[in-house]
């Protein structure tokens, strides 16, 4: 019992240890990524777009108020920040079209920029583009001073704005 005793004792006998701590150091301060609450995209912001399909008069399908796709040519950088990346799509809409015709008559479409999809979310763009086909007035003249009836069958061409053509939107 004695022996027991004295193991208790040890156990719970105060201890002097000298302990050295090394110096850790201090780890070093994480870096903070940037602020998305900064990155705001204002009004006027540029949003440069491609089209993703063929706009053109020729075969009389195309009409006011047709929609056709866009995708962003590149990425849209605020404050360091990629707020639209390269590829977003883009929607527009056709405003004006005017088919090739008699007399030398051209070609005409006009289309605007509608918005952009980021995320699931839409942003509102403006902006405008057109594109008039070449006419042939001067094959008009010079068919009427020979057979004045060749004027008649004369037709200028079709408005085209080719797939990958690059348009602006601004951010409205």
């Amino acid at each position: 019992m004695k022996s027991r005793l004295l193991a208790c004792t040890l156990l719970f006998a105060p201890v002097s240890v000298s302990a050295q701590v090394a110096a850790v150091p201090a780890a070093p301060a994480p870096i903070a990524a940037p602020s998305m609450a900064n990155a705001v995209l204002r009004t006027g912001t540029v949003v440069p777009l491609r089209l993703s399909q063929e706009l053109t008069t020729k075969g009389k399908k195309l009409r006011v108020g047709q929609r056709f796709r866009m995708e962003t040519s590149e990425p849209v950088v605020v404050q360091g920040v990629t707020v639209v990346p390269v590829g977003s799509p883009a929607m527009g809409e056709i405003t004006d079209v005017r088919n090739k015709g008699m007399w030398g008559k051209s070609g005409l479409l006009g289309a605007r920029v509608l918005y952009v999809t980021v995320n699931g979310r839409q942003i509102r763009l403006s902006g405008a583009f057109d594109d008039k086909g070449v006419t042939g007035t001067a094959g008009v003249v010079a068919a009427l001073a020979l057979v004045p009836v060749a004027g008649f069958f004369m037709t200028g061409t079709s408005a085209v704005v080719p797939m990958g053509a690059n348009v602006k939107g601004f951010v409205d």
